[in-house]
């Protein structure tokens, strides 16, 4: 059979009536904006999340049983990490401390939360962009590097210290001096960030104590095997603590939004309601144009065409809108994503791997669609010909 005559032929069709195709389409497109935006959120909820695990350097972390997102970490004993650090094969070991302070803008007072996380500036495991060159700044007490992705509630740090080496700001009543910027962003979790030497944390947040970090950071030697040094260390340590590698650190955030917050399952049926919107809309137009020229379906299977070549026809229809809501849907995504990463300050990225999930999404609603509208077919008699 050639496969073209049914794409003529289901083209001539919806062509014949523009203002049923554009509505077909047009369900398409909104289907595909709306998938990929709470994708587009899901998937920035999903890095923002972990955008402090991705950009730290170790190979093996300590944190608490009970700690299973940064927003509400749990101390354990300072005295863990040097208990893993007699354990061969580990090199280096690096206390994190993580608490959330009360940011006061230096020129309109206001006050937001904010990420602060403590570290010894002589043994950092950050990896954040532009953090390094500010590391020696940080070795004065009360200093801190501000994070310039934060959002501009905070105030302009970044342009201030372009004038001045640094910029004195009050963090949770405690005044210290802005000496330098690192590059990390905002996400769900907090709207800025901070980072600062454990004395300083220690001074701001007065309750904690340099014997519980949040998060320990251990660095292997060279050829050391990560699995065997991180079973070795369970071994070792209580089960107060959790030793992972950093796959299963970043696994563990990730898990928390995906599983315990409602966040992750609110995207994810916005995915849903848009294929069951997407699939009534198409569903209503194919059946419509079935319905509408019922004796012409029935013409054909009187000169000989079988069934088979009928559901073709509707599947034909089906890819055709698929198509033509694609790419429309694509190019207004692309839109979204950009005004929502200047106004939100999400990092929403199209890539390959998520145009190729919702363009296969998009065919499974039209085709979907397509398979409930074919019942229809069954009153296409060729003896009502005659």
């Amino acid at each position: 059979m050639n496969l073209s005559v049914p794409f003529r032929l289901a083209w001539s069709q919806l062509a014949q009536h523009p203002a049923k195709l554009a509505t077909g389409v047009s369900g398409v497109v909104f289907a595909c904006v709306l998938i990929f935006a709470q994708l587009g959120f899901k998937g920035a909820l999903f890095d923002s999340a972990t955008a402090v695990q991705a950009g730290l350097t170790g190979d093996i972390f300590l944190i608490h049983r009970n700690t299973d997102t940064l927003m509400q970490t749990h101390a354990f004993p300072r005295a863990r990490l040097y208990q893993a650090l007699a354990v061969d094969g580990v090199a280096q070991a690096s206390p994190i401390y993580v608490g959330t302070g009360s940011w006061k803008n230096p020129w309109n007072a206001t006050r937001r939360a904010m990420f602060v996380f403590g570290i010894d500036p002589g043994n950092c495991a950050l990896n954040f962009s532009g953090l390094r060159e500010g590391l020696p700044l940080l070795k004065r007490d009360d200093t801190l590097l501000f994070d310039e992705r934060s959002r501009p509630e905070f105030g302009d740090i970044k342009g201030a210290l372009r004038n001045s080496s640094e910029i004195p700001v009050q963090l949770s009543d405690r005044k210290v001096n802005a000496v330098g910027t690192f590059a990390l962003g905002v996400g769900f979790t907090a709207d800025g960030n901070v980072i600062t030497n454990e004395a300083t944390f220690m001074r701001i947040f007065r309750e904690r104590t340099f014997a519980g970090p949040d998060i320990g950071i251990l660095a292997l030697r060279p050829g050391a095997d990560v699995l065997a040094v991180r079973d070795a260390i369970r071994a070792r340590l209580p089960e107060e603590v959790r030793v992972l590698t950093h796959a299963e650190f970043v696994g563990v955030e990730r898990a928390y939004w995906e599983n315990n917050s409602p966040i992750g399952a609110i995207f994810s049926l916005g995915v849903i309601m848009g294929l069951i919107v997407g699939v009534v809309i198409v569903y209503q137009v194919l059946y419509t144009e079935i319905a509408n020229h019922l004796s012409e379906y029935a013409t054909l299977k009187a000169i000989g065409y079988s069934h088979r070549f009928l559901v073709l026809l509707v599947g034909a229809a089906a890819l055709i809108l698929a198509v033509m809501g694609f790419v429309p849907g694509v190019a207004l995504s692309l839109g979204l994503y950009k005004i929502v990463g200047d106004v939100a300050f999400l990092p929403m990225h199209l890539g390959l791997d998520r145009l190729g999930g919702v363009f296969f999404l998009t065919l499974a609603m039209c085709f979907g669609s397509a398979l409930l509208a074919v019942r229809r077919l069954q009153a296409a008699d060729p003896a009502d010909v005659f």
